[in-house]
């Protein structure tokens, strides 16, 4: 396997994919805010949530549901600032992992990564974090 990158191209290229790794997994796990709420512990993030409180019609109370899931739509997002985090928090991820991914294939495949295209995928990088 030939490569396109030189010693710091390819400590870069892993680097690159432990971090954007390291991203997508904690945008995507509910544990950014912790605490309790009608004596249960409650935790969240942008895009998922753990044990969180709904309105019981039949009852007229508020129950708990002990288990963790996505929000039900976009909508169902607690604030504008909160859909806005989710939006730039994905779109980071997600350009960081392109990053890494075509650094990763630039370790494996010759004249992948030009000196140009690397100050390219920095900038996207920057863009990303």
């Amino acid at each position: 396997m030939a490569s396109s990158l030189t010693c710091a191209g390819v400590v870069w290229a892993f680097l690159s994919f432990l971090c954007a790794a390291t991203s997508c997994v904690g945008f995507f796990m509910p544990y950014w805010l912790l605490g309790s709420q009608l004596e249960k512990s409650v935790s969240f993030g942008t895009f998922r949530r753990c044990s969180y409180p709904v309105r019981d019609e039949t009852r007229q109370t508020t129950v708990m549901v002990e288990q963790c899931g996505r929000y039900a739509s976009f909508q169902a997002i607690p604030s504008t600032e909160w859909r806005i985090c989710t939006v730039v928090t994905g779109l980071g991820c997600g350009l960081l992992l392109l990053v890494a991914l075509t650094a990763l294939m630039g370790c494996c495949v010759s004249e992948l990564i030009s000196r140009t295209v690397g100050r390219v995928a920095g900038g996207i990088q920057f863009l990303g974090g």
